[in-house]
Formats: structure tokens, C-alpha cells, sequence
């Protein structure tokens, strides 16, 4: 089977193909990154025969248009983690770096590494990680209008000091406005308009919130029957997740969001020590969820209590939790997506 390696670029793409032990058989650059373009490397790629598979490094902002074209085409897509395409760099005969070598890194890498994530074409989850990620963006451009507007209402009365988190409300948002157009000067001006802007993003913030928590109810209704999973929640890691059928296990899922240990052997000793690699989103909002639980689900603090008893202080009973409510979510997403999938099997005959 001959494996093609892509270096994907915003502008342009590299190929290099190599055989089933790494011998390189050509490379070829497109000239631009277009549906074309992409058509235009496949009939090069079709001179190698019906046996084979792409390899792209996992830069889907970049790669994302070229996926699509191939998966269009029937072709078959493995994603290789930059790590991965690095490794098989360094290790190689040549030096440098170019389009040409990374490609080909790629390739070797895909080679090295059997059983990588294989690329599907973008369906709801897609989508919903849009919006969720167009409602973070607007909470952040709140958050620095809010901080703005502080400090203008310091400027203007020191005494007047709005309780924290108060102006996320827009009756307090519209209780400011209403006490600045009562006042003069350029100060009061840009601080009216501030307050109607954070008033527009938090109009805007609570529309996508009210369609992201629609949209998540049809897709994963047993997710959000969780103790601690609200909606938000649930799209966050529908999101980050993509689909949960890409991991081959309970412990892979772990791996992912970085709630599971590391090993570290000491002589004849093992240990384990905390996690700090994998999804950082997917891992907060297992937090998020282990913290929830710890006030309020009666399992969750006899779980605690239990490991607190047996000498584990409460940050290691926390990162345990986590642990456990990662082998939860995965089984949770699972039987939501065969639920999907039955349901569409039916709809369809």
C-alpha cells in the first residue's frame, strides 16, 4: 500500500508519497489550496494505484478543505499528530526543514504509527463547536468591555462600584446607561457606548446559549441526565469530542482529555504522577462536573470520603473522581451515538 503524506499550508499543500517500508516514490505542490488544486493531486495520486492512504498532519484550520475533497472523492484519511510528524523529522537522514521533508515525515509517520484517527467528513458536532466557540469569543469581548467600563465609572464616581458579576445582567447594564445619559463630558459618552455594546454581546451571548442547549438536547439527551452536566457543559465536550467512535476505549478517552495518570518507575517501583497533557478543554469540563458532583451528588462524596479514609489527600480524591467520571462520559456518549444512529437506520427504511 503506498501512503501519501501532506503538508498542509494555507496557501499551498505538499505531497510525498512512499511505498509500504518508506522508500519515497515522488512528491508534488500544489499551487494553490482549491478544490482544483485538490482534484489535481488526486489524479496525481491515482498513478500509484487504488491501494493507498493519506496521511495529513492534524492542523484541521489548515487541512480542513483538502479532508473534505478526498473523503468527497471515496479516498481514505489518517490525521498524524504534529508530535508524531516531528519525531519521524528528526530522525531521518536529511536535515533541514521544507515542505518536501515535513510531507514526507508525515508519511513515515503514518507508517510508524498504525491505527491513528481517520478523518470523517464534518457533520452536527462540527458545527456545534462553531457556535460554542463563537459564544466564548463574545463572553470574553464582554468581559473586556465590562473591565473598560470600570474603570470609566471610577473615573467619573469612585463610589460607584457595581457588585461583581452584576453587569453580565442587562437590568443593570440598562440601570447604567440610564445614570450616564444623565451626565456630561467624553468620559460619560464612551461609557454609555460601552455599556450598550456589552448590552448587545450579552443579548447576543444568550441567544447562541438558548440554541447551543437546543441543539445539545437532540444530540445527547442521556449526557445531560448526568449530575453536574449542564448544557453548556455537554456542548463544550460534544464539541472538543467530535465523535466519540474516533477512541478506541474507555482508556483512550482518558488519555485524551488527560485524565489519566502517567506511570513513572522508580527501580522496581511504580508510581503515578498527574497528567498535564492531552485536551485542557475536555479536562476543565470534567472538572467542572467532578466539582458539581462534590457538592451535591451523595455517590460522588462517598467516593471521596473513601479515598480521603484510605490516605489520599483531597486533590488526588478529586483527580480519581475524574478519572471515574471519564470512564462515565465515554460510556454516556457512546450510548447516545448508537441511539442517534439506530434512530436514523429507522428513519431511513
Amino acid at each position: 500500500m503506498v501512503t501519501l503524506g501532506i503538508d498542509a499550508h494555507k496557501r499551498t499543500h505538499t505531497a510525498a508519497a512512499v511505498d509500504d517500508v518508506g522508500r519515497e516514490l515522488g512528491t508534488k505542490t500544489t499551487t494553490s489550496a482549491t478544490t482544483d488544486d485538490h482534484l489535481a493531486l488526486l489524479r496525481w495520486a491515482e498513478r500509484f494505484g487504488p491501494d493507498r492512504c493519506w496521511a495529513v498532519e492534524d492542523c484541521r484550520h489548515l487541512s480542513r478543505r483538502l479532508e473534505s475533497d478526498l473523503l468527497a472523492a471515496g479516498e481514505r484519511i489518517v490525521r498524524v499528530p504534529p508530535k508524531l510528524m516531528a519525531h519521524a523529522r528528526d530522525s531521518a537522514r536529511t536535515y533541514g526543514k521544507s515542505d518536501p521533508i515535513d510531507a514526507l515525515a508525515v508519511a513515515r509517520a503514518a507508517l510508524r504509527h498504525p491505527g491513528l484517527p481517520t478523518a470523517q467528513l464534518d457533520g452536527p458536532a462540527r458545527e456545534l463547536r462553531l457556535l460554542v466557540d463563537h459564544r466564548e469569543d463574545l463572553v470574553a469581548e464582554r468581559t473586556r468591555c465590562i473591565n473598560r467600563l470600570r474603570w470609566h465609572l471610577h473615573e467619573l464616581d469612585p463610589s460607584w462600584d457595581p457588585r461583581l458579576r452584576s453587569l453580565t445582567h442587562l437590568k443593570n447594564l440598562d440601570a447604567v446607561a440610564a445614570r450616564l445619559s444623565s451626565l456630561e463630558g467624553m468620559v460619560a459618552r464612551v461609557a454609555s457606548e460601552i455599556a450598550m455594546h456589552a448590552r448587545d454581546l450579552t443579548v447576543r451571548e444568550r441567544a447562541l446559549a438558548r440554541e447551543i442547549t437546543t441543539r445539545v438536547q437532540a444530540m445527547t439527551p442521556a449526557l445531560l441526565e448526568l449530575a453536574g452536566v449542564g448544557a453548556l457543559t455537554a456542548a463544550k465536550i460534544v464539541a472538543e469530542v467530535a465523535d466519540i467512535r474516533r477512541f478506541k476505549s474507555k482508556d483512550a478517552f482518558a488519555r485524551h482529555n488527560g485524565t489519566a495518570p502517567l506511570p513513572v518507575w522508580s527501580g522496581n517501583r511504580e508510581r503515578h504522577r498527574l497528567s498535564r497533557t492531552g485536551n485542557r478543554q475536555l479536562n476543565a469540563a470534567i472538572h467542572r462536573i467532578a466539582v458539581t458532583q462534590m457538592r451535591c451528588h451523595t455517590d460522588a462524596k462517598a467516593y471521596l470520603e473513601r479515598r480521603m479514609t484510605n490516605g489520599n489527600t483531597k486533590t488526588e480524591a478529586i483527580r480519581a473522581l475524574k478519572r471515574r467520571l471519564s470512564d462515565v462520559v465515554f460510556r454516556t456518549l457512546l450510548d447516545d451515538t448508537r441511539s442517534t444512529a439506530a434512530t436514523c437506520l429507522a428513519q431511513a427504511a
